[in-house]
């Protein structure tokens, strides 16, 4: 699945089939079309809850949102032959459109309401890939709402608001990251963020004219931030804290252990996972992308052992990648099933490419998609 060459008319191209949908369902035309990418994160996992540092860039692929003001709220989407919920209120809305409402709940409980609208969304971010489909879909309507009903909203502030949807209406405790990179990544930029005040840096990355490629591998397990496990590794990174004396992890002195062999192998990976972003930034700042290679596999590692969130399927991929030749391969998002990266030179893309799909087939594995990634514009208004 190649990204698209030219983000810009892609998300044209995704907003124009949004449109359509609106019209065909709602009967009038949307009075805008919003669009807000999915995400990968280069490395810093896990550390976003824990008030510590991350490194996104946005992908080109979006989630497109045609809305208008309307005297119901009405939500449809066109993933799986079209689907669409209508509700006089926005208690109790379950599944997909639950990320809607509560972003739409989430607006007016942070002083910017808003009045019933009707949303048709046409995403193309991977569904269950750890790239953060569900944020597209989140900070899509909150720029679509925000506009209809004369708001100016601050990015950070609004990707704080996102986050607010999904934590305390869907119920899932994710972090700020992915709603910050959906909002706040730039074309051609990873993203340094500070967790903490969402204080960020812009950093250059041109893996092109290194002559390197990042591949994203889909392993098609499904990744799920509303399961038990998730909530598990937070829960830890809170117990750990107020055992150390601490409000956040991100605060542990770089010497500190716990008793607790899993409270301390968390905090570990904690620790180490914020100096390996540094160190990545220190790197990429100097304009050598290829250096990063080992920072990368070296927080796969600390996520695999440590941390313990990654899966047979990620392991397949980054250890395939690995003896492909790649610089450095590591898995991207929550864990538990999802995507994992791989920077390779350009020329070994293909063969990279290729034995992680043999190496998957072997397994017994379901066949992974991958793709290039290209750091793409966030969210945006495209009519």
């Amino acid at each position: 699945m190649p990204a698209p060459k030219t983000p810009d008319a892609h998300a044209a191209a995704l907003a124009e089939t949004a449109r359509a949908a609106h019209t065909e369902v709602f009967g009038t035309e949307p009075e805008g079309v919003w669009a807000a990418p999915g995400r990968v994160n280069l490395i810093g996992e896990h550390t976003d809850y824990n008030d510590g540092f991350v490194m996104p860039f946005a992908l080109p692929f979006y989630a497109a949102a045609a809305a208008s003001r309307s005297q119901e709220w009405a939500f449809h989407s066109t993933h799986g032959g079209g689907d669409t919920v209508r509700t006089a209120t926005l208690d109790g809305v379950e599944g997909w459109a639950a990320y809607l409402a509560g972003v739409a709940w989430a607006l007016g409980e942070s002083g910017y309401p808003v009045g019933p609208a009707r949303i048709a969304l046409h995403s193309d971010v991977p569904v269950g890939g750890g790239l953060s489909s569900s944020a597209a879909l989140e900070c899509a309507a909150l720029i679509a709402l925000a506009d209809l009903y004369g708001h100016e909203i601050d990015r950070a502030e609004a990707a704080r608001i996102a986050q607010k949807a999904e934590n305390e209406y869907v119920g899932a405790p994710t972090g700020v990251l992915d709603q910050s990179a959906s909002l706040l990544c730039e074309a051609g930029h990873v993203m340094f963020m500070d967790c903490r005040d969402l204080s960020r840096e812009q950093v250059p990355f041109d893996l092109a004219s290194e002559g390197l490629t990042m591949l994203v591998v889909d392993t098609r397990a499904p990744h799920r931030h509303a399961d038990g496990e998730y909530a598990a590794r937070r829960a830890d990174c809170e117990e750990a804290a107020r055992l150390l004396g601490v409000s956040h992890l991100r605060d542990a002195p770089a010497d500190a252990r716990l008793e607790d062999d899993r409270l301390d192998r968390r905090m570990r990976h904690v620790l180490t996972e914020n100096e390996r972003v540094k160190a990545t930034v220190a790197i990429l700042r100097g304009g050598a992308v290829a250096g990063i290679g080992e920072l990368l596999t070296a927080s796969h590692v600390s996520l695999r052992d440590d941390y313990e969130v990654s899966s047979v399927e990620l392991d397949c991929a980054v250890d395939a990648a690995l003896g492909a030749g790649a610089l450095g391969a590591r898995m991207t998002g929550g864990g538990f099933g999802g995507s994992a990266i791989a920077l390779v030179e350009a020329e070994a893309a293909a063969k990279v490419e290729a034995a992680v799909v043999e190496a998957a087939a072997q397994a017994g594995l379901p066949e992974p998609r991958v793709f290039t990634a290209r750091a793409a514009a966030g969210a945006h208004r495209v009519h």
